[in-house]
């Protein structure tokens, strides 16, 4: 992996399904993220599931899709992550990450 590689920018946009709210799942979205140097936004969705967009290093965007397809908050049954409008951005927009409501 070249250099240009570790540092490209990537966004793109999440939906958890599954047992998933109610599970304090945004808040340790919101702390992983933050740990990652993630910036973007999650909240709850009116059908039950999490959306939310995240923007950063690909690997470390990699790694927070890995969580919110596999892991998760504990207690939450995840079925599944959708993964949309992903793209490659010169910087990234979002300073920090925050829980919308």
């Amino acid at each position: 992996m070249g250099p240009d590689q570790l540092r490209q920018i990537v966004s793109l946009e999440f939906e958890v399904f599954g047992e998933v709210q109610g599970r304090y799942f945004t808040k340790y979205c919101k702390e992983r993220c933050t740990e990652l140097g993630i910036g973007g936004w999650v909240k709850n969705s009116k059908r039950g599931t999490i959306v939310g967009k995240l923007q950063g290093n690909k690997s470390n965007v990699e790694e927070m899709v890995s969580w919110l397809s596999k892991t998760g908050s504990p207690g939450c049954v995840i079925e599944r992550c959708d993964l949309s409008n992903f793209e490659y951005l010169a910087r990234q927009e979002f300073r920090g990450f925050s829980i919308r409501f």
